[in-house]
């Protein structure tokens, strides 16, 4: 249940347009429902500003549709992660409008339209191996009500590439950086521009890039200021520190 919801039902009864009981009925499965399986935290948006994500890797179709079915019931932006095409064909079939995303494997199903912030947070790879990641970082931050902007294929191994579009990353609030080898772009590009940078190491890469590994420790010890990083193929994490951060520091639409 998401908290206009909550806030229509509070006002119903303070205006004696609902009854105790009808509200107490409405209300009584916060804060979390249970479903066997899974239990699944009601009360996320009211203390997150965004529902509880599914993810969906090593869970069975069936999981996740059940998953998804309850969260329907409740009226909110539902989005799932590391869906398996599979589980995503299920989930079209019960529920056409659902958006399937096969890069970036995620589902997304919109009951209501969130405000965006003005400024866009830029999405930039290192190279089109980096895709896969970046495209759940994108797809995230706009569930979550961000306008994104996504550049790819601007790694330093040709690094014009990316000083051709440096003017329009410099135009973000917040910038996410996807790399894998050795993840130098994130320092490159912190060392370009005066907002926020969340690095994305990526397990791509060759043997001594130890799946993603050397990306990370990379990134870590960047003499860049103003690099923070996440795990290994993050994109998800990324986007919601990169959307938190946006909301923080720009007015909305």
């Amino acid at each position: 249940m998401n908290p206009k919801m909550i806030k229509t039902i509070l006002a119903e009864l303070k205006q004696g347009t609902t009854s105790v009981d009808a509200a107490y009925e409405a209300l009584k499965e916060l804060p979390f429902t249970d479903i066997g399986h899974t239990k699944i935290d009601n009360h996320r948006e009211i203390r997150n500003g965004f529902p509880e994500v599914i993810y969906g890797e090593h869970k069975t179709s069936g999981q996740v549709l059940d998953i998804f079915t309850a969260m329907m019931q409740r009226k909110s932006n539902i989005l799932a992660t590391r869906v398996k095409e599979d589980a995503a064909a299920i989930i079209k079939k019960t529920f056409p409008e659902t958006e399937y995303n096969p890069t970036a494997k995620t589902l997304f199903y919109l009951h209501e339209p969130v405000t965006c912030p003005k400024k866009p947070i830029a999405v930039v790879t290192a190279g089109t191996s980096d895709f896969y990641v970046a495209e759940e970082a994108k797809v995230t931050a706009e569930a979550l009500g961000n306008n994104v902007t996504l550049f790819s294929d601007v790694g330093v191994a040709g690094i014009h590439r990316l000083f051709a579009v440096l003017e329009e990353i410099r135009a973000a609030n917040v910038v996410i950086v996807v790399a894998g080898m050795e993840g130098a772009l994130a320092s490159v590009v912190a060392g370009l521009v005066d907002v926020p940078v969340i690095a994305v190491p990526t397990s791509v890469g060759y043997g001594a890039s130890f799946g993603g590994i050397s990306a990370l420790l990379g990134m870590l010890t960047s003499c860049a200021n103003g690099v923070t990083v996440v795990n290994i193929d993050n994109g998800f994490g990324a986007a919601v520190a990169a959307s938190r951060i946006n909301r923080l520091n720009v007015d909305v639409a």
